[in-house]
């Protein structure tokens, strides 16, 4: 375990758009491949090193995994910025709506599950530097909706990427998440350095609770890097969090809407915001370039 102090080089992450069911909500959150990759472009500019993009189905604004889609936006962001460190979703594929009481085998709208070599399809067509990879499963929401990723899908998952030299981003929901992401990289499925992402405050993993949060920062490895992020209004104070326990940063529009209270967002205002955060504690940014030395990306 390092003790870790105040990170003064800090790489910023933009989350463009996610799979939930935001589109409706907001009219800054990018649905087809084209605005996704023009807001990846934007959150660039505005100082993100990474963009992590999902794909959306054009007609519905529904989170889907259709190679195709994927291709399109790396290609337009591609185009106009070759430097950006590109983070692609390996989540999608896990989602399991359990049936009613006394029929839970009938599944029901929004099951989409399938393995995990599956779930890589998109990965194995593009191998963008990083993708992110779900490390446990747990209850989603208040009804009756699963996201599934087992062991044994992990370690097929972890290793295809080892060997298509595509950095996991360890996406950890939970203590149990953690637990596994350890043993992974005790089974030597994961190669240094780790990039980890706390998440919290996602119903239902880990609170956000800040001595949650520092126990999960003292139990990663020596050769760890991480961010970690909350939900909503908490966005922005867990810019700071995240700094202050050696961290990195995450901001965008799948995990936050809002620039201010009543005053919608879009990405280059959230990752500008979270610059000047960063910035006024006396901490400097992290350009793409940097991040890839940071994080050994090819």
């Amino acid at each position: 375990m390092t003790v870790r102090g105040m990170n003064r080089n800090v790489i910023i992450s933009c989350a463009v758009t996610g799979a939930g069911d935001t589109a409706g909500r907001s009219e800054h959150v990018p649905v087809t491949p084209q605005q996704i990759a023009e807001s990846a472009l934007g959150a660039a500019r505005a100082g993100a090193a990474i963009v992590h993009c999902h794909v959306r189905d054009p007609e519905t604004g529904k989170g889907v995994r259709t190679v195709a889609h994927y291709q399109e936006v790396v290609e337009r962001i591609r185009e106009k910025d070759d430097e950006v460190v590109i983070n692609l979703t390996a989540g999608m594929g896990g989602d399991l709506v359990v049936g009613p009481d006394d029929d839970p085998m009938a599944w029901q709208e929004g099951t989409d599950m399938v393995g995990g070599a599956e779930r890589l399809a998109h990965v194995e067509a593009i191998r963008p530097d990083i993708c992110s990879m779900d490390c446990g499963s747990l209850n989603f929401g208040n009804h009756n909706e699963v996201y599934v990723s087992t062991p044994d899908m992990l370690r097929i998952m972890a290793q295809r990427l080892r060997e298509l030299g595509v950095r996991p981003e360890l996406e950890i929901f939970d203590t149990g998440n953690l637990w596994f992401a350890e043993t992974m990289i005790r089974e030597g499925l994961i190669d240094a350095p780790y990039w980890f992402q706390l998440c919290l405050s996602i119903p239902y993993g880990t609170p956000l609770d800040i001595g949650l949060l520092l126990a999960m920062v003292n139990r990663l490895p020596d050769e760890a890097e991480f961010t970690s992020f909350g939900l909503g209004a908490m966005q922005m104070p867990m810019v700071s969090q995240s700094v202050m326990l050696g961290g990195h940063v995450r901001v965008g529009l799948e995990d936050n809407l809002y620039l201010e209270r009543g005053v919608l967002a879009t990405n280059a205002q959230l990752v500008e915001k979270a610059v000047r955060i960063v910035e006024l504690m006396g901490a400097s940014v992290q350009t793409p370039a940097d991040a890839r030395k940071t994080l050994e990306l090819g």
